[in-house]
């Protein structure tokens, strides 16, 4: 059996790594697309040299388009390699435009379609993902749950339960994996002066949302000064999106103005995971750093109104405070006090495992 892999941002590249290394583990003939949406080429070759996978076999380079330019180049990219190829199925990851664009060429190739983390909804309309989401589900021939929440959208939304498997969640076999490799490894902490007792926050701020909007961004950042002034450090690699942004909105001097809090540059996967261990909070607007907080157990405040992890605010790891600097205030003093305690909600760490044995049920270990 040969599988294709399509993916394109940094988070797919992690939540597939599990899946990759089990491929080539076992010997199978398999090959990554990568569809070049976070087109930052030093940090996505880091990101595969930190996780040990091999460079992908094609790179289309299509990232800094408009999403219909984007998602049109794409799909007819990836449709011509899959002519090409012929896999027998085609594996996609998450809600991105690149998921959508593999879901697309693959579904006109005729072609099995396997698609990881399926069913996650934040039933936001207004969400770009979730239009992904929803359209690589209803094409999707597997649809590979990580929650029992997400297989019940599915099911709600009326899919065949015969086409749905509750996996886990590909991201906790990733970190297990890879956690004592960073702790090794990394020197992020001694790089920035981290170690030691007074501990720190971490923050990451990427999504349109959030870093377009000007007024929801300078919001973020008089919450961040709110709570550095409170007494926890935080540390910020900033995205290039939003470093771009913040020069947009005139707003660079007001975040080097904020006192307690150290801008960095964005980190490799090894280096951030590094950081994120080590961390007492996380602030984001992530969903997958939502998810990895989870697993760490590391306390977590996510900048957003709703969360396709609603698992994550079930058990109290995590807790929205939408876009306003109190709400942010509140959120960071109420998580600071909780113990870091509550029940694995994205499984065990055998997600890649029960994936392949779905689609290939003769290639087993």
């Amino acid at each position: 059996m040969k599988f294709a892999v399509v993916l394109g941002t940094r988070p797919e590249i992690i939540k597939c790594a599990p899946i990759l290394w089990l491929l080539r583990a076992r010997g199978l003939d398999h090959f990554v697309v990568h569809t070049g949406q976070h087109y930052s080429e030093s940090m996505d070759a880091l990101f595969f040299e930190d996780l040990g996978l091999e460079a992908p076999r094609y790179n289309l380079g299509l990232g800094g388009r408009l999403f219909g330019r984007q998602v049109s180049e794409m799909t007819r990219a990836t449709f011509a390699l899959l002519q090409t190829e012929r896999p027998d199925v085609v594996i996609v990851q998450g809600d991105t435009n690149s998921v959508l664009a593999g879901v697309l060429a693959a579904s006109k190739a005729g072609i099995r379609i396997a698609h990881v983390e399926a069913g996650l909804r934040s039933f936001d309309p207004e969400m770009s993902e979730e239009l992904n989401r929803v359209l690589a589900d209803s094409l999707a021939d597997e649809l590979l749950a990580p929650t029992e929440t997400s297989r019940k959208n599915l099911l709600d939304e009326g899919h065949d339960d015969a086409r749905i498997l509750v996996t886990g969640n590909t991201v906790v076999d990733a970190l297990l994996k890879m956690l004592p490799v960073a702790r090794a490894r990394s020197r992020v902490l001694d790089q920035h002066g981290l170690r030691g007792e007074a501990g720190y926050g971490l923050v990451t701020l990427h999504r349109p949302e959030l870093v377009d909007n000007e007024q929801r961004l300078r919001g973020a950042i008089e919450g961040m000064a709110r709570v550095s002034a409170g007494g926890l450090r935080l540390v910020f690699p900033v995205h290039p999106r939003t470093k771009k942004q913040l020069i947009a909105f005139g707003l660079e001097a007001r975040l080097g103005a904020v006192r307690g809090l150290l801008p960095i540059e964005p980190q490799g996967y090894l280096d951030f995971l590094a950081l994120q261990a080590s961390a007492q909070l996380l602030i984001t607007d992530s969903g997958g750093i939502q998810e990895e907080a989870c697993v760490l157990r590391i306390p977590c405040v996510t900048l957003r109104e709703n969360t396709e992890r609603p698992e994550t605010l079930r058990v109290g790891a995590n807790i929205l405070a939408g876009y306003s600097p109190d709400a942010l205030t509140v959120a960071v003093q109420h998580q600071l006090q909780r113990e870091h305690q509550w029940p694995d909600v994205f499984g065990e760490g055998h997600s890649a495992e029960k994936i392949l044995a779905r689609l290939d049920p003769q290639n087993q270990a």
